[in-house]
C-alpha cells in the first residue's frame, strides 16, 4: 500500500509506466511471472523515480519508456541468474529420436523412421505447475488430482506408412506417465470439405484396447524414459525463448 502510495501522490506519469510493468507480468508463462514479479517488487524499496514535470509530452513519454525499460532489464538479470540454460541439453546415447528445435518457435519436433514407419512428434511448450493453483481438489478423483499438480508437456504423434493414411495421437506426458487423449486417423487424400469420423473418445475405448495402443506407442519409443528427458529439454527452451522474448522488447523500447 506504501508504494501505490508514493505512485499516487508524484505522477500518472509512473504510473502508466507501471501499469505497463503489470500487463507484462500477466501475459508471461507462468513459470516466468514470479520471477517478473520479483523484478518489479524490487524496485518497490530501492527505486524512487525523480520526475521533471514538463507540459511537452515527448518528456513524459520518454520518461515512462525509461522506467518501462529498467523493469525489463532487470528481469531479464533475473532470468539469467536464476534459469540454469545448460540443463537437460545432452541428448542421452539411447534417445530413439533426432530433434529438430528452431528458435523462436514454440515446439520442437522428434522424428524417426520405425521398420518403414515415419514417426513424428510435435512437443509443445510446458504447462508449469507450481504447487499452489491446484491447493482444492476432489480427493476422490485420486489420479486426476495427482496430474493437476505435476507439470506435463502436450504431444502430437503421427505415425505414417509411405503415403498412406497416418494414426494421429494427442497425448499429455507427467512425469513418468503418458495419457492419451484423442487418437484418429488421418487419410491425406480427404478433402478439406468433408467432416470426417474420428472415432469415439479414446476413454470410451474398450480398456484393453486403451493398454494396447499405450503399448504401440511406446514400442515405437513414446514412453516415460522419452518424454522424462523432453521435460527437462522443453523447459529449457522455454527458457531460453523468454530471454530473447525479453531482449527483443526491450531492442523495440530503446528504439
Amino acid at each position: 500500500m506504501a508504494f501505490n502510495s508514493i505512485l499516487r501522490s508524484k505522477s500518472s506519469t509512473f504510473v502508466r509506466a507501471f501499469s505497463s510493468a503489470t500487463q507484462l507480468i500477466r501475459k508471461t508463462q507462468p513459470g516466468h511471472r514470479a520471477v517478473l514479479s520479483a523484478a518489479v517488487n524490487r524496485y518497490q524499496g530501492s527505486f524512487v523515480p525523480t520526475f521533471h514535470f514538463s507540459s511537452v509530452s515527448v518528456k513524459n513519454k520518454a520518461t515512462s519508456d525509461d522506467i518501462l525499460l529498467r523493469f525489463i532489464e532487470s528481469e531479464i538479470t533475473c532470468a539469467q541468474e536464476t534459469d540454469d540454460f545448460g540443463a537437460g541439453e545432452e541428448v542421452p546415447s539411447n534417445f530413439p529420436f533426432k530433434i529438430v528445435d528452431n528458435p523462436g518457435n514454440q515446439t520442437i519436433t522428434l522424428k524417426r523412421t520405425y521398420q518403414g514407419e515415419e514417426i513424428q512428434v510435435e512437443v509443445h511448450m510446458p504447462d508449469l505447475v507450481t504447487g499452489e493453483e491446484h491447493d482444492h481438489q476432489d480427493d476422490d478423483k485420486d489420479d486426476e488430482s495427482e496430474r493437476a499438480t505435476q507439470s506435463s508437456i502436450p504431444l502430437s504423434v503421427s505415425v505414417s506408412k509411405k503415403d498412406g493414411p497416418s494414426l494421429e495421437f494427442s497425448c499429455v506426458a507427467y512425469p513418468d506417465e503418458i495419457v492419451i487423449d484423442s487418437l484418429s486417423v488421418k487419410n491425406p487424400d480427404f478433402s478439406d470439405e468433408q467432416i470426417p469420423y474420428d472415432g469415439p473418445d479414446f476413454q470410451d475405448l474398450d480398456e484393453a484396447l486403451q493398454k494396447s495402443f499405450h503399448k504401440y506407442l511406446e514400442i515405437r519409443g513414446i514412453k516415460p524414459s522419452t518424454t522424462n528427458f523432453l521435460h527437462e529439454y522443453i523447459i529449457n527452451k522455454d527458457s531460453r525463448e523468454y530471454l530473447v522474448w525479453l531482449n527483443k522488447l526491450k531492442n523495440f523500447i530503446k528504439a
